[in-house]
């Protein structure tokens, strides 16, 4: 008799524990037949759902819900925890231990902390080195190195080792004239690179390299990032430049906008262009030549256009006899200005 009574009481015992205790399942929204890789899989995704960085406006419930869904990973993945939760429950993991001691596994059973339930994330995603921001973790309050989350929670689940950041590039502004890049050039230039030798580097400039065209020396920069140097156009005396077109705007009097005119342009590799003007320039009027522009580096034997504007210059004053031979001009289709 009393060997059955105690049987009974040890029974209505472990039923209340089980009772008592959390539902790891229900944390991590798993059957109680799920697998190893399903709890890993439920885990990551709500450790994501709940954790403090995403969770600015509600940061003290997301805490308590991050260290309880860290707290069932732990028992869940664990063979032995896991059996002996599912035979009498939370309490049943503490029921020997008086909340800290060894249960009735031979194993020690924790209470989850936020540092214990930073690591445990830290180790499955395997790339964040900073604190868990208002978490108190012990590493700064850099949340999870600035990432940012989408609806996708499952994008985040392969991040690979560790890396760390890459130092910023440093760059160095590299100033050419606009005959310089239309025929290319070699530069040579001497660079000081803070705790390391001053070093000569040379730089092929290709005809046709545009501003903001980078070069880069890979690890030769500050701190061990890469060096660049960042091509720019210095102002050109009468050209201007348009992608791969250059524009010239000329000066003329309305006597050569009426009755044509030439051009000698000065091209940028020292030739000269002859332009010859024979309709008549109104104003807004653009003549093109085509494959007169800068070369197109990616575009071998190939060249813009070189597009021509025109200023008109206006007389200030008529004399009767010009003004006589203007309005002669509907009829003549010619006009003779002095």
């Amino acid at each position: 008799v009393s060997t059955q009574s105690t049987g009974l009481q040890q029974s209505i015992f472990n039923r209340r524990i089980m009772q008592a205790g959390k539902d790891y399942y229900a944390v991590l929204k798993v059957s109680k037949t799920a697998t190893p890789d399903e709890i890993k899989k439920a885990y990551k995704k709500m450790a994501l759902k709940w954790h403090p960085d995403r969770n600015p406006d509600n940061k003290k419930v997301a805490e308590e819900k991050f260290k309880e869904v860290a707290e069932a990973y732990e028992v869940l993945s664990d063979p032995k925890k896991r059996e002996i939760y599912d035979q009498y429950g939370e309490e049943g993991l503490k029921a020997g231990g008086g909340g800290g001691g060894a249960g009735p596994g031979g194993f020690e059973y924790r209470n989850m902390n936020d540092e214990q339930a930073r690591k445990i994330f830290e180790n499955l995603f395997g790339m964040f080195g900073g604190g868990m921001g208002g978490m108190g973790g012990q590493r700064g309050a850099q949340g999870m190195g600035g990432m940012q989350f989408d609806d996708d929670d499952f994008s985040f689940f392969n991040f690979g080792p560790r890396q760390r950041r890459k130092p910023e590039s440093t760059t160095i502004r590299l100033e050419l004239s606009l005959e310089e890049l239309f025929v290319g050039c070699t530069k040579k230039l001497k660079v000081h690179i803070e705790n390391s030798p001053d070093k000569t580097y040379t730089v092929d400039v290709k005809a046709g390299w545009k501003k903001g065209t980078k070069i880069r020396f890979p690890g030769e920069g500050e701190r061990g990032g890469d060096l660049v140097f960042m091509i720019d156009e210095k102002p050109h005396p009468y050209l201007k430049r348009d992608g791969n077109d250059l524009i010239y705007s000329a000066r003329i009097t309305l006597k050569q906008a009426l009755t044509g005119f030439n051009i000698s342009f000065p091209t940028l590799d020292g030739q000269s262009l002859k332009i010859e003007v024979r309709e008549v320039v109104k104003p807004g009027y653009v003549k093109v030549i085509p494959g007169a522009g800068m070369p197109i580096s990616k575009s071998p034997g190939q060249r813009g256009d070189l597009r021509v504007s025109f200023d008109i210059d206006f007389p200030d004053y008529l004399s009767q006899e010009q003004k006589t031979e203007s309005s002669k001009l509907s009829k003549t289709n010619h006009i003779q200005l002095n």
